[in-house]
């Protein structure tokens, strides 16, 4: 259902987490994957792990917040490869969850930067090319704070409000050209990122657990299975969503 033999993908955020479960997931389909991220020895160690499973991968360091970075990143793409097939742009960072009169300036530029400026920026570099081939697949990493408010999270739930609104706008700018623009939207998720939220303490983890009508914690396999499925010809009628993948928490 998601055959990706012969196709190019690229993943954003990809050292851990779902960028690292939707990396491995693009090669087991058959893509050759970039693997890209700030953290090059994760993700090194991403690029590894699709290797060690016969797969092909590159790893391009790139800071999705700076144009140069993205721009190079691109760059790097199709002078290995000569096109892009399919993208999930999923880098981001948690931020400061505080009130929002506590959240300073510097906070909200940070989470801005990453988690709003970044997917545009890689959409503004990643479409062209997609444009020029005739065809391509985006998906970007929105969240249930893109789809509902949450305390504490100002900066965080704007951006990936701000990550749907975005992929809205480019999915219909692009739609009769060939190039699909999705976004998903997890809920909990056990990743690197969550654990740091959780901070090893039980009750918010209960917490966490609580908000899941499934009572549970998704997977990175889950996320990733459904990211590379929108990427595949089997999605091909499907663009301008933002797809809830959380056991449930927007049924309520």
């Amino acid at each position: 259902m998601s055959d990706m033999k012969g196709k190019i993908a690229l993943v954003t955020g990809a050292a851990t987490g779902i960028g690292r479960a939707t990396a491995i997931e693009f090669a087991r389909n058959g893509a050759a994957v970039v693997v890209s991220d700030v953290n090059t020895a994760e993700g090194l160690k991403t690029a590894n792990l699709i290797e060690n499973e016969g797969g092909e991968a590159t790893f391009v360091e790139c800071d999705v917040s700076a144009s140069a970075d993205v721009e190079a990143l691109i760059s790097q793409v199709l002078k290995k490869h000569g096109r892009l097939d399919a993208a999930h742009n999923n880098a981001g960072i948690e931020g400061a969850r505080v009130p929002l009169i506590d959240l300073t300036e510097e906070q909200w530029d940070a989470v801005m930067a990453v988690n709003l400026k970044g997917v545009w920026m890689c959409m503004k570099h990643e479409i062209p090319q997609m444009l020029e081939q005739g065809g391509g697949a985006i998906v970007n990493t929105s969240s249930v704070a893109g789809l509902m408010g949450m305390k504490g999270s100002t900066a965080y739930g704007t951006a990936k409000h701000g990550v749907i609104g975005l992929t809205k706008t480019a999915a219909l700018e692009y739609a009769d050209r060939g190039v699909r623009v999705n976004a998903i939207c997890p809920g909990a998720v056990r990743t690197p990122m969550t654990e740091r939220l959780m901070g090893n303490d039980p009750e918010r983890e209960a917490m966490y657990m609580s908000i899941q009508p499934i009572g549970r914690f998704g997977t990175t396999a889950e996320i990733a299975n459904l990211v590379v499925w929108l990427c595949s010809d089997a999605a091909s009628l499907i663009t301008g969503t933002a797809i809830p993948i959380d056991g449930g928490v927007m049924a309520g």
